[in-house]
């Protein structure tokens, strides 16, 4: 997407016939090629652009890869309508915003985290629950067990806060420290500069610009006098102005090259440090969907852990006999075999 040459008006004037002396009452070649010209480039915020359907159409740099360095090469303007936002400064907003989405990911596992911390804590303490204590036989046996198996479970889920806090929040916490907004902040100062430059060089063609428009019309205003004799102007008169008009031209021209070399050098910065911003997105990512898998693994270890915690209990359970927790309890409370008999006259 390299830019072209920003004026094409002032192209004109590499035709040496455009600056030599030309004969009294004649248009300058210069001028009327600027009126034949048309235009096909616009400048917007300082920058030149073709205007659509202008030239040959513009390959995109990296095709079907949606990169950044194709994309972001005009201002956008705010919601407000009222200021214009760098493309580029779209691009650190991302940056900026993925750290806050970054951190506020951890901030939800700290509250996961808090969540299961509470939830063991509660199940330690059902398990200590003396109701239905007094349950006995294989059933109380079944019960005792399920008990035990809360407490287990309360484990489980422990080290499952642990790991979390370990293994999943503390990565995203710590990842690009306080130093990844200052180096953002040295990637917006550079491009920034970078635009400046290019302002001032802008700044300077329009300058330029109107000089060789004044010179042009003095030029033109003498010329006219000499012709109709409204002047005691001399032809020596009419080659200085010319003169004048040709170094404006001139100035034009060298200011346009500082231009377009200014345009250059902000283009490959954009492309460079834009497939920068572009990578290191990239990495944002791939290391935040490393750490959420790693939190679905937790989460499958602990789910196969606490059936592991029930196990015991769906044996014990499998076990229950009501007729020998009947003969149990008979042998433990019985208050006497032999039954009573009639009575006898």
């Amino acid at each position: 997407m390299m830019m072209e040459a920003s004026f094409d008006t002032e192209e004109s004037f590499d035709d040496p016939s455009c600056l030599a002396p030309q004969p009294p009452g004649s248009v300058s070649p210069a001028k009327r090629q600027i009126k034949e010209v048309k235009e096909t480039k616009i400048t917007i915020n300082c920058v030149t652009f073709p205007l659509p359907g202008e030239g040959p159409e513009q390959q995109l740099l990296k095709p079907n890869e949606w990169s950044y360095c194709d994309y972001f090469w005009t201002d956008k303007k705010d919601p407000q309508g009222t200021t214009s936002v760098a493309g580029f400064e779209v691009l650190l907003q991302k940056q900026l915003k993925g750290k806050q989405m970054q951190k506020e990911m951890a901030e939800f596992i700290h509250e996961r985290i808090k969540i299961e911390e509470e939830y063991a804590k509660n199940l330690s303490k059902l398990s200590l629950s003396p109701l239905a204590a007094q349950e006995e036989g294989t059933l109380g046996e079944a019960w005792t067990q399920l008990k035990k198996s809360l407490h287990d479970e309360a484990e489980v889920h422990l080290k499952f806060s642990n790991k979390l806090h370990s293994e999943v929040e503390k990565p995203l916490l710590t990842f690009r420290g306080d130093n990844f907004k200052k180096d953002l902040k040295k990637y917006d100062h550079h491009i920034a500069d970078l635009r400046k430059q290019l302002a001032s060089r802008y700044a300077g063609v329009e300058k330029a610009r109107k000089a060789l428009a004044d010179r042009q019309k003095d030029l033109e205003v003498k010329t006219q006098q000499l012709e109709i004799k409204l002047s005691n102007k001399t032809e020596e008169d009419i080659k200085k102005a010319r003169r004048k008009s040709t170094q404006a031209g001139d100035d034009l021209m060298r200011c346009v090259d500082l231009y377009n070399q200014t345009q250059s050098k902000w283009f490959e910065e954009m492309v460079t440090t834009s497939m920068e911003l572009e990578k290191l997105e990239v990495e944002r990512i791939e290391w935040i969907q490393q750490h959420l898998r790693q939190y679905t693994t937790l989460r499958h270890e602990t789910d196969m852990f606490n059936q592991s915690t029930v196990e015991p209990v769906d044996q014990l359970l499998q076990n229950v006999d009501p007729a020998k927790d009947r003969e149990l309890w008979v042998k433990e409370y019985k208050t006497g075999e032999v039954r009573p008999v009639d009575m006898d006259i």
